[in-house]
């Protein structure tokens, strides 16, 4: 449609760039139309959870205070142990991060002389400092809890050898991590992390499989704790708050580790009784709601990239045509300055401070500058149009979000017109 061309025209994007986007979006209709089917399914998901936890108009209003008796808070546990399929939850605007909600989920099934275990390689940047694999003032290691970690092997499948070895009297907790944060390895697949899981609890039955879930929520039809993982955690400004929660965080899992972490995050005696939820309610409730579909949305956006940078001869992960597990996309851009011209043309694709240009800086958590585009209606929500990565070898990318396909879309064109505009690449 010629007026289509036109306002992205007038937003900057060249013919040639709307050209060659919209020729590998044709070639994508057949795959779109997969990831809807898995759209319907989870958006169906939630409705039945929240109708069969009888959500109400009275579960919308809120408390002040110490929150005793918060109906709408209550509820909204009880609908993300359906969706999850457990035996409890911890959704709270209190948690502040999903760094917070992982370090409550640790610190609060971990106890000196225990012993934490990663099947999977090293854990996201800002765990570091949680673990003590960078000191820190807090850290589990500061509370004697020992940290092993057993590398995946080059084509990226479990070492399960070594795995076995690592196992101990003090393996109490093992936390695998879903997504690939920092690093270009594949993202795990619930039928991967339940082949895993199955191996540990085979040789430690009574060990917590921890599942760090960020970005993988609503992705496929089942979730982590379906195939046996017995605490999954996750922030609310990814996936499951569909753009709209503020804040929160959320552990879905076995009774005894949920009361574990609602003990660490108020405090003996009060657990999960008190914690008023404000005005934050009607969001987390509707933003739930939405998070199927805007969790395609950005499913579909960075699919897009994969295919628009990949038949640029840039290395992608995962590659145009793999399976998907999670939202992110990884693009080896090979130098700082792709970097930052990738950064600058998502940033100006953003609603909001679409007139700012991104900077790398020393933020909290990371042992290198990060440079983040994200110009958010939530500060910092990554399941809106963001991008970042730490400014060091190999310079490597991570894109994630858009509320909107659309929206994906127009970021995606954005960033290869600033790639192409400083004669970084040539279509």
């Amino acid at each position: 449609m010629q007026e289509t061309k036109d306002i992205y025209q007038s937003l900057g994007i060249s013919k040639e760039v709307y050209d060659y986007g919209n020729k590998i979006l044709s070639e994508l209709e057949d795959r779109f139309k997969i990831i809807d089917e898995t759209a319907e399914y989870n958006q169906l998901k939630v409705i039945k959870a929240m109708q069969d936890s009888r959500v109400s108009e009275a579960c919308l209003l809120g408390t002040t205070g110490y929150g005793y008796d918060d109906i709408g808070r209550d509820t909204l546990e009880k609908v993300y142990a359906k969706i999850f399929n457990t035996e409890d939850a911890l959704v709270r605007p209190q948690i502040t991060c999903g760094t917070h909600a992982l370090a409550l989920a640790l610190m609060s099934n971990l106890r000196p002389g225990d012993e934490l275990l990663s099947p999977v390689g090293k854990p996201y940047d800002t765990l570091e400092e949680v673990i003590g694999i960078r000191p820190s003032r807090g850290s589990l290691a500061e509370y004697n809890i020992s940290y092993k970690q057993v590398d995946l092997l080059s084509d990226g499948s479990f070492d399960y050898e070594n795995i076995k070895k690592a196992i101990n009297e003090k393996t109490r907790l093992v936390t695998i991590q879903r997504s690939k944060g920092y690093q270009t390895r594949p993202t795990l697949s619930v039928e991967r992390i339940k082949e895993l899981i199955a191996f540990i609890k085979n040789i430690k039955p009574e060990v917590i499989c921890m599942v760090d879930n960020c970005y993988g929520e609503f992705v496929e039809t089942i979730e982590p704790t379906d195939v046996g993982a017995d605490l999954v955690v996750g922030s609310l400004i990814k996936n499951p708050g569909g753009g709209l929660a503020p804040i929160g965080g959320y552990l879905a899992g076995k009774k005894e580790c949920i009361e574990n972490a609602a003990v660490r995050l108020t405090s003996p005696g009060l657990a999960k009784e008190v914690g008023a939820s404000l005005s934050v309610l009607p969001s987390l409730y509707q933003g739930l709601f939405l998070a199927p579909t805007v969790t395609a949305s950005a499913l579909k956006t960075s699919i897009f990239a994969a295919n628009v940078y990949e038949k640029l001869g840039y290395k992608v992960v995962p590659d145009g045509i793999e399976s998907r597990h999670d939202i992110i996309q990884a693009v080896t851009l090979g130098s700082k300055e792709k970097v930052l011209a990738f950064c600058e043309g998502i940033q100006k694709a953003a609603p909001v401070d679409g007139f700012v240009i991104p900077e790398p800086w020393d933020m909290p958590g990371y042992d290198s500058e990060v440079i983040m585009a994200a110009g958010a209606f939530v500060s910092g929500s990554s399941i809106e149009l963001s991008a970042d990565g730490p400014m060091k070898e190999p310079y490597n990318i991570y894109f994630q979000g858009g509320l909107t396909f659309q929206h994906g879309k127009f970021g995606i064109l954005s960033s290869l017109q600033s790639l192409v505009n400083k004669g970084l690449i040539s279509l």
